[in-house]
């Protein structure tokens, strides 16, 4: 039974619909809630104080403190994506393929946070691009970021469950890379639809369209997140996104000019790590991609 008083009520967002949330408070019980007010700062995962105002309703009147945010931004707008998660779990794919770009992008805004980060590369029975992934994935693996071969459809998941338990876990990815799948695979009662992945356009058809929370088996929780084909690091400043490389940190400071852009200035440490090997070429053009954003970002 959900008080229908004006008492405050502790819950935890559990799916994110635009201005919609909905709220599981203390008990299990489940709200529909809006925000209070115009602003609607909230995602899946947040932890917040509510009223009940109806039949299943209710009115979010507080956020509580968050442990972690992730979220990306580009110079007109912000998307959160979950709250006080402690694992984030990006899913690539042998089919239809996945960008190693959107990876990076997503591991600094990871690390921005504190947070673990996992990458599974699933689909590991479809063999003919096998090998391709293994190599986009390779400079990952090398830095120390573990790296999962699995496949959702045969279910050799029990090494990824080891992964996830104890934690929130978030899982990202772009659309096709098979994260619904693991979703049923993990979490058989969430009856989350699957969708056919689109060969005409290499990706796949947006099947999860919100965040949504999952509770696991033997504790944890998973939130499974709508397909990204973007991943802008506006809210980063440059120490930030440089600090995602983890390569780049024990050269942080030591080029000879301060304000060094890693372009073409003499004496560049990363520059210089680039032609020692230090660093993987892949790795070093996406870094001069995120830093030449970073310069075109407005100065308000």
């Amino acid at each position: 039974m959900i008080p229908q008083n004006k008492v405050a009520l502790h819950g935890r967002i559990v799916a994110a619909y635009g201005r919609q949330y909905e709220v599981q408070i203390e008990g299990g019980n489940l709200l529909m809630c809006s925000p209070r007010g115009k602003k609607s700062l909230y995602a899946c995962g947040d932890e917040v104080e509510v009223e009940a105002s109806g039949d299943a309703q209710g009115v979010i009147n507080d956020l509580r403190p968050r442990r972690s945010l992730l979220y990306r931004a580009d110079v007109f707008k912000e998307k959160l994506i979950a709250a006080n998660v402690t694992q984030v779990v990006l899913v690539a794919a042998t089919e239809p393929g996945f960008s190693d770009e959107l990876l990076i992008r997503c591991l600094c805004a990871v690390e921005s946070q504190n947070i673990v980060g996992l990458i599974v590369l699933n689909k590991c029975d479809l063999t003919t691009r096998l090998q391709v992934g293994r190599e986009l994935l390779a400079p990952f693996a090398r830095l120390g970021h573990p790296v999962l071969e699995l496949s959702a459809q045969v279910g050799n998941l029990d090494v990824l469950r080891q992964h996830l338990s104890g934690h929130i876990s978030l899982l990202v990815g772009q659309s096709g890379m098979g994260k619904t799948t693991l979703v049923n695979a993990l979490v058989p009662e969430a009856g989350a639809k699957t969708g056919m992945v689109s060969e005409a356009l290499s990706s796949g058809k947006h099947t999860t369209t919100h965040a949504r929370w999952y509770d696991l088996p033997g504790g944890g929780a998973l939130i499974d997140s709508p397909g990204l084909q973007a991943f802008g690091l506006a809210h980063l400043t440059r120490e930030q996104i440089e600090d995602g490389f983890r390569e780049l940190r024990p050269l942080q400071g030591q080029c000879r000019f301060r304000d060094c852009q890693h372009d073409r200035e003499p004496h560049c440490a990363f520059r210089t790590a680039l032609t020692s090997g230090g660093i993987d070429a892949r790795r070093f053009q996406v870094l001069q991609t995120l830093l030449a954003e970073h310069r075109k970002k407005p100065r308000f």
